[in-house]
């Protein structure tokens, strides 16, 4: 079996995996729009950082729903909005434990370890594994 089937194989069967996987997509966003706002716009990184983790959030939400856990995504506008608040409120509070890292990085490592690319990973390295029990436990689950 190839390296490529072993992957694909891996993925199928593992949700931790597929939501690795779309949260790395998710971290690409986040990464992308820090830089464009902090280091092209010269926004502060303590004000970027919650617009880039927002729109992030976004992107993991839809990717979730249709990739990690599409057999329990919500069908129907209604539901469908309920189902984002939910991943929000969740995610929200992997999101304050990431933010918080990232300032407390930045603020208080010394150098070069206060270095805000690497405060980024740490932060978001931080909330992984909270969103994920989340997402699973309150936001895709089952109907009962």
């Amino acid at each position: 079996m190839t390296a490529l089937a072993s992957f694909v194989r891996a993925l199928t069967q593992s949700r931790f995996l597929r939501f690795s996987v779309v949260g790395g997509f998710g971290f690409v966003v986040d990464v992308s729009v820090f830089f464009l706002l902090h280091d092209l716009a010269q926004m502060s990184p303590y004000a970027a950082r919650p617009i880039s983790i927002l729109t992030a959030m976004v992107c993991t939400w839809f990717g979730n729903r249709t990739l990690t856990f599409s057999e329990h995504a919500a069908k129907g506008i209604g539901a469908i909005f309920i189902e984002w608040l939910k991943f929000a409120a969740t995610n929200s509070i992997g999101a304050l434990f990431n933010y918080g890292t990232f300032a407390a990085i930045i603020a208080f490592a010394p150098h070069p370890f206060d270095n805000r690319y690497l405060a980024l990973v740490a932060g978001t390295a931080v909330g992984l594994v909270f969103n994920f029990t989340m997402s699973k436990r309150l936001v895709f689950r089952a109907a009962t």
